[in-house]
This record gives structure tokens, C-alpha cells and sequence, in this order.
């Protein structure tokens, strides 16, 4: 075996040249195994195992620079750069970041999990090799699918201006996660039909020189073409063709379902469910807030022929699955991986007399900051913004964390955001925002399983007052605002502390941002505590908020939320523990207040 006895790109240029399929062959068994077991994003990586093993056959890593677009594609490249153990031990399978790590390897020069950053990433490397006086290859890889970003579309504009190498390859698979979309997608599928001969091509527009591989499965071909542009002296783009999912059979039909995935048994295909989310979503299973939203959206089509779901480029996290895109025709958009232009078109469509509803990952929602103030905010722009994934039991890369949206969208002037606890308050907040003129709406969808309460009190006039639910109400010296999701975990610490004779008033704020101040105030005024529970990060977030508010009349608030950092690959369960959002250290913490 190749593979087991590679501990550096220098053991992969010592191999013969016969040797490379047999290689080949091994890391994608190596892919396919390691994420059965561990889960991972298994099609990118099955499609780019001869470009990753070409690339440090041609060129010096690290000396040579090699810069991964998003970094999700990165297994072969660790395998060959003294990792292989992560993906051939079942041991320490899943043991590795799914994305590049400097911590981990010299090999890695970013640590990345958002997309089009590579070629801006790589120029500022080759600015740098030169203001050095060095001589270095620089290599950016950007998949198609990456394209669409509008970084992307900067950094190769800034990039023809280089007067120095940069070999910028683009994997061209023809799928972003999904398909993909735009007018960008024809020019690359025209130069695919014409071996790369078109005349209305997109990299020669803009001023770079440009090869075309069509078989990039072919190790020895794409070999040969790096060969050329190693030492280059300008800049050139090097298109290279590949299958995703190549050599797993149930990934190649259906490469939008294997994108990432959880556990699966590698001979049948079957997947397993569970599995920790790492940089992207394990399959949720039936009844999920996808469906819910999904099923709601196509619904309502039916009757609100101004109703457009938005999506940039995850539409199966909004419930919209192909039969549901298809059923849907022009009142769904999928603007690809493009969150900042998915917010202004959401501004637009809203301005023209559209009701835009984008559903978008809270990771992914930072990317359009500028966008959401300044576009969708400055204007009072009517547009629902459905946020997913921003939990601690989201995904739990660093690369990918999405627990900062309230601290982010709080900065926003004039944004409601709300945060149901239940199934019925999520559709309810739902069919009000659709309808709501006022000004922009985001809902920050649950990140557990759905959850129902039948006995919620649902506002008659909708959620444009700002008034919290009282749960349980209690003899006020005490209240509790348990956010969201976390009413359940609410709800276990008020019996708790009933149970020792502390009576509380349990309080389902709903907003997220944009509570009533006036509530606020009087709540303040009667409860000598207040303590608050969110699922999102402390610093700037709800419980700061209401902190600010109660600070100046004297009350005690003690807030409880996540952590302000990054961390990797964490436990859900091990990182509330670390930070108090347990129902006994609440019920510890909020006795001994009262006590002192």
C-alpha cells in the first residue's frame, strides 16, 4: 500500500509514475471509509483526488504555497501531507479538522471553511513573495461552485493586474452544493463543450491567461498541464473538469445528497443518521423546521403570487427540495454562493413589491454584514430572513460556528429578531412576517428537534408589539428569559427552584432583538433578579442587552450564554457544562444570588 508509507509530498514525487492510479485508487478508499465511519464531505473530495495528487507531484509544498478554496476538499491533500492516519486508522478517523488547519500541518497556510477566499488569499501570497524578492510558486484552487461568490470575482480582477506567477486552478465539477447558478455557469459549460476554445470566456475577459484539462480525473493529464504553468511569470488560470463524487456510485447519481453527509454504510450506501455535524449539516431526520418551512413557503405560494423564497445555494436547509423548487417555478430563487448579492436582491424584490423570504445558515450570514445594514436595514426593507444552524448543537467546526448572530444583528437599526421555542410559534412568526410592511424580520430557527407547545399563548395581532409570553407567572421577586430554544432547559431550572420554594416567573421573550424597552424596564422594577438563558454567544448578545437595560435601576441580572471564541470541534454538551448552561449550576447560581 502507496498510501501508509507517505509521509510527506516529497515520498509522492519519489513514486513511479505507474504507481499514481494504485494511489489514487487508496485515497478514495481511504474518502470513502473514513466518512462512513466519521461523516465528512465526502463528494467534493472523491472528485478532486488526481488534481490534489498532481499538485504535489508538480510543485514544492510548502515551500510552493497551495491555497484550497473553502478547504472542504482538503483530505487528499492531508493524506499526502503526513496525515493519512485520520483516514486510514478507524481509531482517529474524524480525529482532524474537515478543513484546513496550520495548527495541524505546515501545509496549511489558512484556517478556512467559507467559500471564494482562495485567489484573494493567494494573491496577497504572491504580493508578498515579491515585495521578499522570492521566487515561490503560489497556487490558488477554487472550485466552480465558488465562483459565484462576488470575492471571488474581486480577487481574479485584482489578481490579472500581478505582474509575477499565480496558477490558479479551478476545479470545475459543474455543482456548487447544489446546482449551480448564474450566467458565469453557460460561459464554463461552453468552454467544457469546446475543449476550452470558446471565445466568450470569462478569465481571458478579465485578462488572464488560461489551460483547459478536460479529463481532471486523468492524474497523468492534469500533471502534465501543471507542469507547464510551474515557474510562470504571469498570471494564468488552469480549468480543470471533474466528476464529483467519482468512485462511489450512490454519490455520482445524487451529488447533491452527498455533498456531506454523516455516517453510511460503504457497501449499500444506506446512511446511518446521527453523527456530529463538522463544517456542514448531517441529514436531518423527518419533521425537521426545514420541512416545516418548506412545506409553509410552497403553501402560501399558492395564494401570495408575490411570495419568493431566496436561497444562496442551500435550498434542502429551507425545506426545498428538488420536487419543491420545481413546484415553486419562478417564486423560488437560488442565487448560488452569493449571501451578500441574496440580501440586496432581498432589498430589491422588497422595494419592487415582492415578499423575499431568504433562508440562510447563521455561519453563513456574517458574509453580507454591509448588506443587511446598509441595503436591507438603511431602507426598512420588508423582508424575512430565516436564520439556521445558530446553536451550540450546530455545526461545531471553528470554521463554521453560528452562534453570533444575535451579537451580529442586534447592530442592526430597525430589525426585528425573533426567536420562537416551538413548532407553532415558529409558523406563527412565520405567516406574520410574510405579511409584515413594517420593516425587516429575521426568525432564528431552532437548532434542535421540533419541538410543540400546545399550550402557547399566540399574540391575536401578530409579534409588531414587542411583548414578551409569560409562562409561568411567579411571585415576580424572581424572573427568568429563557431565549428560544432554551425555554425547555428554562422550564427544568423553574421546577427546580419551586421545588426548594423559590417561586420564579418563567418569561418566553421571543425577541431576540427588539424586545420592548418599556417591558423591560417594568419587569425591572418588580423582580430584585433576572436571569436570562440564550443559545448564542454572551458577549453583545440578549442577555448583555437586557443587562444594559436593568443596569441603571439597581436590578441584578445574571446572563447566561456561550463562550466569545473559537472552538473546534467541540462537544455540545462538554462546552454548556464549561459555561454554566446547566440546570443544576443555574439552580445553583440563582439561589446563592438570592442567599448573598
Amino acid at each position: 500500500m502507496y498510501l501508509e508509507g507517505i509521509d510527506s509530498p516529497a515520498d509522492v514525487r519519489a513514486l513511479p509514475r505507474e504507481a499514481m492510479p494504485v494511489l489514487c485508487a487508496e485515497i478514495r478508499h481511504a474518502i470513502i471509509d473514513s466518512c462512513a465511519k466519521a461523516g465528512g464531505h465526502l463528494g467534493p473530495n472523491l472528485g478532486i483526488v488526481e488534481l490534489t495528487v498532481a499538485l504535489h507531484r508538480v510543485f514544492d509544498s510548502p515551500t510552493d504555497k497551495l491555497v484550497f478554496d473553502v478547504s472542504h476538499q482538503t483530505y487528499a491533500h492531508k493524506m499526502l501531507t503526513g496525515r493519512a492516519w485520520n483516514y486510514l486508522d478507524p481509531k482517529r478517523m474524524g480525529t482532524l479538522s474537515g478543513f484546513a488547519s496550520p495548527v495541524e500541518s505546515e501545509h496549511d497556510h489558512f484556517s478556512m471553511g467559507h467559500t471564494s477566499t482562495s485567489v484573494s488569499l493567494a494573491v496577497g501570497l504572491a504580493r508578498a513573495r515579491d515585495l521578499a524578492g522570492q521566487s515561490h510558486d503560489v497556487v490558488a484552487v477554487i472550485g466552480d461552485g465558488s465562483l459565484s461568490g462576488g470575492l471571488a470575482f474581486e480577487g481574479l480582477d485584482d489578481a490579472a493586474t500581478l505582474a509575477s506567477g499565480l496558477v490558479i486552478v479551478v476545479n470545475d465539477n459543474e455543482w456548487s452544493i447544489c446546482p449551480n447558478h448564474g450566467g458565469l455557469y453557460a460561459s464554463l459549460a461552453h468552454l467544457r463543450e469546446t475543449g476550452g476554445t470558446a471565445t466568450d470566456n470569462p478569465f481571458r475577459a478579465l485578462g488572464l491567461d488560461y489551460r483547459y484539462v478536460e479529463n481532471g480525473n486523468d492524474e497523468a493529464a492534469v500533471e502534465a498541464a501543471l507542469r507547464q504553468v510551474k515557474g510562470c511569470v504571469h498570471p494564468i488560470v488552469v480549468h480543470v473538469h471533474t466528476r464529483k463524487g467519482l468512485g462511489f456510485a450512490p454519490a455520482e447519481a445524487n451529488e447533491e445528497s452527498w455533498h456531506h453527509v454523516g455516517p453510511f454504510n460503504p457497501e449499500t450506501g444506506a446512511k446511518l443518521g446521527g453523527g456530529r455535524a463538522s463544517g456542514g449539516i448531517v441529514e436531518a431526520p423527518p419533521a425537521t423546521y426545514a420541512d416545516l418551512t418548506g412545506e409553509y413557503l410552497l403553501g402560501r405560494m399558492r395564494t401570495d403570487r408575490d411570495l419568493v423564497a431566496v436561497s444562496s445555494a442551500t435550498p434542502y436547509m429551507m425545506g426545498f427540495t428538488a420536487d419543491r423548487r420545481e413546484a415553486a417555478g419562478q417564486q423560488f430563487v437560488d442565487v448560488g454562493i452569493a449571501e451578500e448579492h441574496a440580501a440586496t436582491l432581498c432589498a430589491g424584490l422588497a422595494a419592487g413589491g415582492a415578499h423575499p423570504v431568504w433562508g440562510v445558515y447563521g455561519t453563513f450570514l456574517q458574509r453580507a454584514y454591509d448588506q443587511l445594514w446598509h441595503d436591507i436595514c438603511l431602507n426598512a426593507s420588508p423582508a424575512t430572513i430565516l436564520v439556521f444552524g445558530s446553536s451550540a448543537f450546530g455545526t461545531t467546526d471553528a470554521t463554521h460556528l453560528g452562534f453570533y448572530d444575535i451579537a451580529m444583528l442586534g447592530d442592526m437599526p430597525g430589525l426585528t429578531y425573533l426567536a420562537p421555542t416551538c413548532r407553532e410559534e415558529y409558523l406563527a412568526m412565520l405567516d406574520w412576517a410574510c405579511g409584515y410592511e413594517g420593516s425587516p424580520v429575521a426568525i432564528r430557527v431552532p437548532g434542535a428537534g421540533v419541538v410543540s407547545r400546545a399550550d402557547v399563548a399566540l399574540p391575536a395581532d401578530g409579534f409588531a408589539a414587542a411583548e414578551p409570553e409569560i409562562v409561568r407567572e411567579g411571585s415576580g421577586e424572581v424572573a427568568l428569559l429563557a431565549l428560544g430554544a432554551t425555554m425547555p432547559l428554562g422550564q427544568q431550572v423553574v421546577e427546580r427552584l419551586a421545588a426548594t420554594g423559590i417561586d420564579v416567573t418563567l418569561v418566553n421573550p421571543r425577541y431576540a432583538c427588539g424586545i420592548d424597552r418599556d417591558w423591560v424596564v417594568r419587569l425591572g422594577r418588580t423582580a430584585c433578579l433576572v436571569a436570562t438563558l440564550e443559545d448564542g454567544v454572551l458577549d453583545g448578545g440578549f442577555g448583555s442587552r437586557i443587562a444594559c437595560l436593568l443596569g441603571a435601576d439597581g436590578t441584578r441580572v445574571r446572563c447566561f450564554g456561550l463562550p466569545h471564541g473559537f472552538p473546534d470541534r467541540y462537544e455540545p454538551a462538554e462546552l454548556l457544562a464549561a459555561c454554566g448552561m446547566t440546570c443544576d449550576n443555574i439552580v445553583r447560581e440563582i439561589t446563592e444570588l438570592l442567599e448573598g
